[in-house]
């Protein structure tokens, strides 16, 4: 019989087409911070962290001087980790590059854990980890928080037999809190020598020298720890996409395997050394950023009576939290009216919340008295 004598026999039936696999179909997908209003207009963008201050000149030289866009980057990233090492004291066969950090933190949870693995990480984390553990089919294992912080003992007591992954940012992103050496020490004491630990440094730079949570020391000695930061935030290269990551030679092997062959571009790769090197561009980006976000958060304290409570951040943003008649939701609205893009964040369990960068000083204070002005009137 005929393939037309056939079809007009049978119903016609739906070509569902190629499926996902089923965990692949529970992500919900990274959503970024905006830049443009409702009604599509321009927006300050105080929503994604990065850095007021723009790029580092010699950084923006560099990338101009790039090798030329028809030619394959270096696949190694070779000058790259050499700088990277130089200037951390990293032998740099163990520093890995990524198309940002974020790359990095998927290739972890794909090299180490898959179907009935668990990844753990604490509520209130960063929203890749969610994704990156289905990606792999793993299980997303959330931990409870400690006042929008990290509760050590929550997260140990969470640990079991299919544990294959620990995700912790430190600072965190979106509350801003921070843990210490001694903090970070125990969480990866309590750990399986099989559990791998991935310490997501994506902040770090804007943390003081004495605050420095240990975490490139534990990369160093032990075959279970990856740290991951990025050039991103302080080094005010977002749009490039580049990070980096070390550990173990075992771990920088393994994600060596499973990369991209050319993850990071040949702009990029020059852009990130002249930003390494420019350590004046890094040290007035980190006191701007300490001292408006303190001037910030003190001008946030004086509305307590209102509900209002900004968390204690270590990062280049603030996370307030609205508990009284002011909502979150119409503080993000009345703000993008003013012209500002912030980060409202009902999808990750936080509608009660709104994530500010730290911008300029003029910003801040115009931020700062339109909360003031919104929160009077609303009673």
């Amino acid at each position: 019989m005929r393939a037309a004598e056939m079809s007009d026999q049978q119903p016609d039936m739906p070509n569902p087409g190629p499926r996902p696999k089923p965990w692949i179909e529970a992500i919900h997908a990274y959503v970024p911070g905006k830049a443009k209003s409702a009604d599509g207009r321009e927006l300050v963008k105080l929503s994604a962290n990065e850095n007021p201050l723009g790029t580092s000149p010699a950084a923006l030289a560099a990338f101009a001087d790039a090798a030329p866009a028809a030619r394959y980057p270096d696949p190694d990233s070779t000058a790259l980790r050499e700088a990277i090492g130089a200037l951390h004291g990293i032998d740099p066969a163990r520093v890995v590059c990524g198309t940002g950090s974020d790359e990095l933190l998927n290739l972890a949870a794909q090299a180490y854990a898959g179907p009935g693995d668990e990844v753990l990480y604490v509520r209130y984390g960063f929203s890749v980890y969610d994704i990156a553990a289905r990606r792999c089919g793993a299980i997303p294992v959330e931990a409870p928080d400690a006042d929008y912080g990290t509760d050590i003992a929550a997260l140990q007591a969470l640990v079991s037999d299919k544990t294959r992954v620990v995700f912790l940012a430190n600072p965190n992103n979106p509350t801003g809190s921070y843990m210490t050496r001694a903090d970070i020490a125990r969480v990866h004491a309590a750990l399986p020598a099989d559990v791998l630990l991935v310490l997501d440094q994506a902040y770090a730079e804007y943390l003081a020298p004495e605050e420095d949570d240990g975490g490139l020391d534990l990369a160093a000695r032990h075959d279970n720890v990856l740290v991951t930061r990025t050039f991103s935030k302080i080094y005010g290269l977002a749009g490039e996409r580049v990070g980096w990551g070390t550990g173990a030679p075992e771990i920088i092997a393994t994600l060596n395997r499973i990369r991209g062959p050319f993850n990071v571009t040949n702009h990029a790769q020059a852009a990130a050394v002249a930003a390494l090197g420019d350590r004046d561009f890094v040290a007035a980006s980190r006191a701007h950023n300490t001292a408006e976000r303190e001037r910030f958060v003190a001008a946030l304290q004086a509305l307590g009576n209102h509900g209002i409570r900004p968390l204690p951040s270590k990062a280049n943003f603030v996370l307030i939290l609205f508990e009284g008649a002011l909502s979150a939701e119409a503080v993000h609205d009345g703000l993008a009216e003013r012209g500002y893009a912030t980060r409202w964040l009902p999808g990750q369990g936080l509608p009660q919340a709104l994530r500010i960068t730290i911008g300029t000083a003029a910003q801040m204070d115009e931020i700062a008295a339109a909360i003031r002005t919104m929160a009077e009137a609303a009673g």
